[in-house]
């Protein structure tokens, strides 16, 4: 060890760290042999950060090889920092086209610490997974990730473009961040038990998650190399993994044995005469014409009808059943159904006091192999339905009628209408009504960011729609009817 020269970095990735000492030693001629390179204790959670003595000047290296020491610097491999060394030293020393040597041993092993990477990156920003925290001083959202190499710095500019108008931090053994909408700290190590293990809005998506599942295209083996099981832990769909890949086989068997069958369309005009020679004196005479009558729509198990008291003070209008509503004969059980019962329980209304109910009542569907998407209905086929609906009503007596989504809105206006023009206080025929987004609008969000606020809105309209049945607020209603 004679000689050699001792260079002593920070725990991780300590780029700023290595980019000094490199130019000291190539300043000095410095040979990779003579520098043995140690690394510095750990930091403490977001430590304060040294300024350091006048540098050496800068080193000019090609783009490719500037790119590849930022990502093989974020390895756990201890040995990377003499490598890297080594590579810089030899493009400094007349191998500036180094890095298009695909068999140098030295290019090869540290373009594999690159592409470990690199993955290890991508895996961060698919699984990682931001929770709610309410602190005294407003929400927060807090993630818990476990790295397999120094790349939590490296990942920062990627969360901080994608949620920059939210209080975030994202803790992992190996490194901390937290962004307050102006700037970033970089900390220290962190324990799982600093993060929260769930919050409000996980239901929901498992709920989804689950309704989308398919079991005839089960593939273990792919979604463990898609989503490897160290991550699991970290994601709320993975709690309900195990029992979807145990009951897959006899769900498979039951859809093979369940021969699907669409029912032959009835001409709307044929059942409307049908039904204008009906006239129904009450809600229970009026489901009993609606289950009994052929749908208007291809499609469907069975007629879903509402479901609530007669005389409730509000009145949801979705557009028509999904699958689990199909199946099931009730209105909104379902993942959108379910996000509505949270929503609603956070506003302060009570579901069980509230009717809920679609503009078309049978569920509008395409065979895809065994599996029935759904299909949104035509304008048209939404005016079919609207004599079952306003009769529905008039039964309910409602004081304010709800129009979750665009569907429910062309139902209960009588025409289309833009949900993000009308949103809010409405009239539908001089019904007191609301116009807001249908919950399932929320589950189909990409966006973390756009979903918390697209969620917080919606428990917004709840609120004041409470408000307005109550007799709180005052209704201030765009006219909406026909």
């Amino acid at each position: 060890m004679n000689g050699l020269q001792r260079v002593e970095l920070g725990e991780g990735a300590d780029l700023d760290g290595f980019r000094r000492a490199v130019r000291r030693l190539a300043g000095r001629s410095v040979p990779p042999e003579a520098v043995a390179w140690t690394t510095a204790a750990a930091p403490t959670l977001f430590p304060t950060i040294h300024e350091e003595a006048a540098e050496a000047p800068a080193l000019i290296l090609p783009r490719a090889v500037a790119a590849l020491v930022e990502l093989a610097a974020c390895h756990r491999d201890p040995e990377r920092w003499g490598l890297l060394y080594t590579l810089i030293w030899r493009v400094l020393h007349g191998e500036r086209a180094l890095l298009e040597v695909a068999s140098d041993p030295l290019v090869h092993r540290l373009e594999l610490m690159a592409k470990t990477v690199r993955r290890d990156l991508h895996k961060m920003h698919a699984f990682l997974r931001f929770r709610r925290v309410d602190r005294p001083e407003g929400e927060e959202f807090v993630a818990w990730f476990e790295p397999e190499h120094f790349i939590v710095e490296a990942a920062a500019d990627f969360f901080v473009d994608r949620f920059r108008a939210l209080v975030w931090t994202i803790l992992t053994p190996l490194g901390s961040l937290h962004w307050d909408r102006r700037t970033l700290q970089v900390g220290g190590p962190a324990r799982r038990e600093e993060a929260p293990t769930e919050d409000a809005f996980e239901a929901g998506w498992r709920g989804y998650y689950e309704s989308v599942f398919n079991p005839a295209r089960l593939n273990p083996q792919a979604m463990r190399a898609q989503m490897p099981r160290k991550y699991w832990r970290n994601l709320p769909e993975a709690a309900s993994i195990p029992a979807l890949v145990q009951a897959a086989p006899q769900r498979v068997t039951a859809m093979m044995e369940r021969e699907a069958a669409m029912p032959q369309r009835r001409a709307p005009e044929k059942a409307l005469a049908a039904m204008a020679d009906q006239d129904p004196k009450s809600l229970a005479e009026l489901n009993r014409l609606i289950r009994t009558s052929e749908p208007l729509v291809p499609g469907a198990t069975q007629a879903v009808l509402g479901e609530g008291p007669e005389g409730a003070a509000i009145a949801f209008v979705g557009e028509q059943p999904g699958d689990q509503e199909d199946l099931q004969g009730r209105p909104f059980v379902g993942p959108a159904g379910q996000l509505l019962d949270r929503a609603l329980e956070q506003a302060g209304v009570d579901r069980s006091a509230v009717y809920v109910t679609n503009a078309v009542k049978h569920f509008k569907f395409q065979l895809r192999g065994k599996k029935r998407i759904h299909q949104k209905p035509t304008v048209g086929e939404v005016k079919h339905y609207r004599w079952w609906l306003m009769k529905e009503l008039d039964f309910v007596r409602p004081r304010i009628t709800v129009a979750l989504g665009s569907t429910a809105v062309t139902a209960l206006a009588g025409k289309p209408l833009p949900v993000t023009r009308h949103r809010g206080p409405a009239s539908f025929d001089g019904r007191p009504g609301y116009i807001t987004v249908h919950p399932s609008y929320l589950l189909r969000i990409p966006d973390a960011a756009a979903k918390v606020g697209a969620w917080r809105d919606f428990v917004a309209d709840l609120e004041r729609i409470r408000e307005l049945a109550d007799g709180q607020g005052r209704p201030d209603a765009r006219r909406a009817s026909a």
